[in-house]
């Protein structure tokens, strides 16, 4: 069974659509778990009109902030397999049968895949986040706490992970570097496919992507650090 883990917050504009792109990949036992972290707009009730039984909603009584709100979809998911997903993207037909093979035919623990990088009406960018963004995947931990290659979006992982991983310690500066560094400190076997099974919108809507201040960046490192220095 697949669960898709996804946050929600004001995101009208592009909920449907990423919605569709994913439900027709699904089969009928899997799930979407979303958390509306407490939208001002018609997200919700654009979520409600699917009527698909297959989306399960859930709107939290104060703003938590995604990392947060993505604690809460995977503490209540239930499936083997977990993808996370952005509010505002778009999956590509196949996102879901590459990245099950992988764990299937490589029994990996955790898949990260490429995406296309797009604005806000999907004319390209790059072919590759990966490269657009500089990401950096290795073995090691520490190389991941300096500069984080991992993006939510293009993550999958097993019910192992989540059973080791969360609650998330209090002080992470973002889920998924936190969950990547950890499979990379605790020997797990990721997966990296250089193929794109995806369109991430990049916009001034954006909610994730954090500040470049060099203090906030020193600090956000140094707390990942602590964190995975205690497991």
């Amino acid at each position: 069974m697949i669960s898709v883990c996804l946050a929600t917050y004001n995101g009208e504009r592009y909920i449907k659509e990423q919605l569709q792109s994913i439900l027709k990949q699904l089969a009928q036992k899997d799930e979407i778990i979303v958390v509306d972290d407490v939208s001002t707009d018609h997200t919700v009730s654009i979520i409600q009109q699917l009527n698909d039984s297959r989306v399960k909603l859930f709107r939290n009584e104060h703003n938590l902030g995604p990392i947060k709100s993505f604690q809460k979809a995977l503490e209540i998911c239930i499936g083997d397999y977990i993808f996370l997903s952005d509010q505002d993207d778009v999956w590509l037909d196949e996102k879901v049968h590459k990245v099950l093979l992988c764990f299937e035919q490589h029994h990996a623990q955790l898949v990260v895949h490429d995406s296309i990088v797009t604005d806000a009406q999907l004319n390209t960018i790059s072919n590759s986040w990966n490269l657009y963004n500089r990401n950096r995947f290795t073995s090691s931990w520490l190389l991941t706490v300096i500069k984080n290659p991992y993006t939510g979006a293009n993550m999958a992982f097993t019910r192992s992970v989540i059973e080791n991983t969360v609650p998330f310690p209090s002080k992470i500066p973002m889920h998924d570097s936190w969950l990547g560094a950890y499979c990379q400190k605790k020997g797990l076997r990721i997966d990296i496919l250089s193929e794109a099974l995806s369109l991430y919108r990049r916009h001034e809507d954006t909610v994730t992507g954090g500040s470049h201040k060099i203090i906030k960046m020193l600090m956000d490192r140094m707390l990942l650090f602590k964190a995975l220095w205690r497991c």
